[in-house]
């Protein structure tokens, strides 16, 4: 199944470069936007780190307000953890994009 729609995907863009070649368009814009682009490793790396720095901040203010109130902790550090990671994930994403501009 996966080796019938990679052989689909690829088969299909070749028979679509070979016409616009066929037609006198310049095979160079195939190549254009390529060495424009930010690595996958940088932005895996960057979500990653924003992650981590998400689940400690949630585990920081989750023992803060399980200390300092009477609420209770099994509910405080799934829910504080959860929401600070997405919050990582959202800084993470938006730092990506800056990437992209640069």
């Amino acid at each position: 199944m996966v080796f019938g729609i990679a052989y689909l995907v690829y088969s299909t863009r070749n028979r679509e470069r070979l016409a616009l070649i066929e037609k006198g368009v310049d095979a160079s814009i195939f190549l254009e936007g390529r060495n424009n682009k930010v690595p996958a490793w940088k932005v895996f790396v960057l979500n990653f780190a924003f992650l981590l720095i998400g689940v400690g901040l949630g585990f920081f203010i989750a023992l803060f307000i399980s200390t300092y109130t009477q609420m209770n902790s099994d509910v405080i550090y799934p829910a504080t953890i959860i929401t600070m990671s997405g919050v990582g994930l959202l800084a993470g994403f938006h730092r990506a994009k800056d990437l992209d501009k640069e």
